[in-house]
């Protein structure tokens, strides 16, 4: 975006500023509009307003990030269109959706790749993580600026699940992209795809009977008052990537590309830590509840599962697939 006054902006440029947010002619403030479709009482929400004050004071008000959340911009495909369609400057997205547009990176979203924590906090600081985000930017433009720890999925129900058996013909929802469908799927359930905002009603009303997310989330969208047990299948260590729009990241000086991704990396790393935090004390606070909540071998559903990973038809190199496991060992 041009941010000089008195030009005249051809019609083409004029709709190209809009990626870059709104201008306030008035303060010189750049508005970078940042969405996500999670409640605001969630870590990573939280944390984002104490980056947007950051960011205006270390900026000297040269910028201010808005924060839009609960698919309020909309839905998940919505807002990483918006990227490209410039309606957005910053968005909460997983690997994925940014799979979409390049599949190599959506084996981070898979279950049962990572083995725990710290092989996922590896992948984050490795070569491979480097060029996957490369790749990414070479796909799309876009640029992956930092990463916070979603949770580990879990499944919840009306019924225990304690072996891949439990889930046959279970409808359950998941987040539409097909790194979530091939965990039911192996295991014969019948995954139900279903914007994140309507999974609550989806529920209540029993258009699906299960759903999988981590417990901070499952405890912020309040879905342990429409399910009745929690199944630690621990099937899936999950990732939110902060992705700027390439129009934005474009239009920044180098110093105030510097403050604001150190900014945001910030705040990722403080979410991670809360999430971490929340997860270590979840299970007891879902028992207050009265929620059943069920140890898992996890054995069963790793065994159904992992030899699809390594199948031909998997949207990754089977180079790539091998050092991912290879980290941390």
């Amino acid at each position: 975006m041009s941010l000089s006054f008195g030009k005249f902006i051809p019609a083409a440029t004029f709709a190209a500023t809009l990626a870059f947010g709104a201008f306030n002619a008035a303060n010189a403030t750049t508005v970078l509009k940042f969405a996500h479709i999670y409640d605001e009482s969630t870590p990573y929400h939280k944390v984002l307003l104490e980056a947007a004050d950051e960011i205006k004071k270390q900026t000297d008000d040269r910028y201010e990030m808005q924060v839009f959340p609960s698919s309020s911009l909309g839905n998940e495909e919505a807002i990483n269109e918006g990227l490209s369609l410039g309606t957005v400057d910053l968005i909460y997205t997983g690997p994925a959706f940014m799979a979409q547009s390049y599949p190599e990176i959506g084996v981070l979203d898979y279950p049962f790749v990572f083995r725990d924590f710290d092989h996922w906090q590896a992948f984050w600081n490795s070569d491979l993580r480097d060029e996957m985000a490369k790749g990414y930017q070479d796909a799309t433009g876009n640029i992956l600026v930092t990463h916070t720890y979603y949770g580990t999925r879990q499944v919840t129900s009306n019924k225990p699940i304690l072996k891949p058996e439990d889930m046959k013909g279970l409808k359950i929802r998941v987040p539409n992209a097909p790194a979530y469908t091939l965990f039911p799927n192996a295991v014969g359930a019948n995954p139900t795809p279903m914007a994140f905002s309507e999974v609550y009603l989806g529920l209540q009303q029993g258009v699906v009977d299960a759903q999988e997310n981590p417990l901070p989330t499952i405890k912020a969208a309040q879905f342990y008052e429409v399910q009745s047990d929690i199944s630690l299948t621990s099937h899936t260590t999950a990732t939110l990537t902060t992705i700027m729009s390439g129009v934005t990241n474009d239009e920044l000086s180098d110093e105030d590309r510097k403050i604001i991704f150190d900014i945001l990396k910030k705040a990722a790393a403080k979410a991670t830590g809360e999430v971490r935090d929340q997860e270590a004390s979840l299970v007891q606070w879902f028992k207050d509840k009265g929620v059943n909540v069920h140890e898992v071998d996890r054995k069963p559903f790793m065994d159904v599962v992992q030899p699809l990973l390594q199948g031909a038809n998997m949207p990754w190199s089977p180079d790539t697939f091998k050092r991912l496991e290879a980290i941390g060992q």
